[in-house]
């Protein structure tokens, strides 16, 4: 299963809202991600340059363009803004990566190699 791993912030008119009316977006983003397909794994409120991070699992057979990029188009509808996505793969399966980048080397001429 593929793991996306995003960043964001929210824009000054969601944070002030949210002090007017506290509430758990934790929520809110398990709703959004299960309505895409994917499960929460994670949602972090984090202080520094982003203010959340969420952990996403799955897919339901669209691409990974199609369902991270409405996943995304949606949740921007919503107060956040300069969302940045990153795919996270276990160990195991960055182990089978290099393996098929081996075979996959070994036709491969790099640029300036005769």
């Amino acid at each position: 299963m593929t793991t996306y791993i995003t960043q964001g912030r929210y824009t000054r008119e969601a944070i002030q809202g949210m002090v007017q009316k506290p509430e758990d977006r934790g929520e809110a983003v398990a709703r959004l991600a299960k309505a895409a397909g994917l499960k929460l794994l994670h949602y972090f409120v984090t202080y520094g340059e982003y203010d959340f991070l969420v952990i996403l699992q799955g897919g339901r057979g669209q691409t990974e363009a199609e369902t991270m990029g409405a996943l995304i188009t949606a949740a921007a509808t919503g107060g956040v803004t300069d969302l940045k996505t990153t795919v996270g793969i276990t160990s195991k399966e960055a182990v089978r990566a290099m393996r098929a980048a081996k075979k996959l080397q070994q036709g491969f001429k790099a640029a300036g190699q005769s």
